[in-house]
């Protein structure tokens, strides 16, 4: 009897041993799973190939003495930890280090990410034309190209740029911006150009938060603040999370802004650690000391990842 259920369980395709509530072989279970994953393996060896190896070869390039110029450029050899050596030893680079995070720190969590959602939250109490007016002005800073949005902040913050003609129109002399607040103007610069990036994807979350459950906190007594506070906010953390770690990510990494608007400068009052990164490799020749000031950023943004995900990871369902 019992093998005559089983026959039967075969023909019309179901496993006997799934009949009784058994599992199915290790075997064919891998085996699918393999087949399945098959579509993603050119993905997967692209990944690697273009982000995964830059990665690993630079991780090994900070442990060289590899040069533009001289017998390093013709021979590199392995130096270990000469090049942090040299790093932490160089005055600049703890003041570089200091400015990458007020850069950070200013242009992307208090500035993009604050102002990002301020301007969520009115667009979705405007009337539709102010709504298209300020998405306008807003994306349109974020669709420029870098070197295009950089030249255009150059222009506004110079001595004789737009800021200083508007405030001589009210009789006020206007300082040298560039010269006298550098790493303000850098960024502010980089919020204007990086606002819009928080705001959509605010205004995506936003959109989300059923409307009945903040009507029933109104009914019950709730101000607004209470029920942006305790109420939205709680509901869109995995957005805050993720869009916290994407401008952070995005903002360690803005070398044309900040190198086409002050040059590091003056002196190196505005210089971030890719501005400094750049100046090593290239301005002076030392591939490798720039290749270990690259590493260290990389795992500056590692750190601030883990933070964000540990900090606003969102509880479970």
């Amino acid at each position: 009897m019992a093998d005559s259920s089983s026959e039967t369980a075969l023909v019309v395709g179901v496993d006997p041993r799934r009949r009784r509530g058994g599992p199915l072989p290790r075997g064919g279970t891998a085996r699918r799973d393999a087949v399945r994953a098959l579509p993603l393996l050119p993905a997967v060896v692209l990944l690697a190939v273009f982000l995964l190896g830059p990665v690993v070869s630079s991780f090994y390039g900070a442990f060289t003495n590899a040069s533009l110029r001289g017998a390093a450029a013709r021979s590199t050899e392995f130096v270990g930890l000469r090049n942090y050596v040299d790093l932490f030893s160089d005055p600049d680079f703890p003041k570089s280090v200091l400015l990458t995070l007020v850069f950070l720190i200013g242009s992307a969590i208090l500035g993009q990410n604050v102002l990002g959602m301020v301007l969520a939250v009115a667009m979705r109490s405007s009337a539709r034309p102010v709504r298209g007016i300020v998405s306008t002005i807003v994306v349109g800073a974020w669709v420029l190209p870098e070197i295009v949005a950089s030249f255009a902040a150059y222009a506004f913050f110079a001595q004789d740029g737009t800021l200083n003609a508007l405030l001589g129109l009210v009789g006020v002399e206007g300082p040298s911006w560039l010269y006298d607040a550098p790493m303000m103007s850098v960024i502010l610069a980089n919020v204007w150009r990086g606002t819009a990036f928080s705001m959509l994807v605010y205004s995506a979350a936003l959109s989300d938060v059923p409307p009945e459950i903040t009507e029933s906190a109104e009914v019950d007594g709730a101000r607004g603040w209470q029920r942006f506070a305790y109420i939205t906010v709680p509901m869109i953390r995995r957005s805050i999370s993720t869009n916290l770690m994407l401008t952070t990510l995005q903002t360690l990494s803005v070398f044309t802004l900040v190198y086409v608007m002050t040059g590091g400068g003056p002196g190196t009052d505005s210089s971030t650690l890719p501005v400094l990164a750049y100046q090593e490799a290239f301005r002076f020749s030392e591939l490798g000391l720039g290749t270990a000031i690259a590493t260290i950023l990389l795992v500056v943004g590692g750190v601030f990842s883990v933070v964000y995900i540990r900090a606003l990871r969102p509880e479970a369902d």
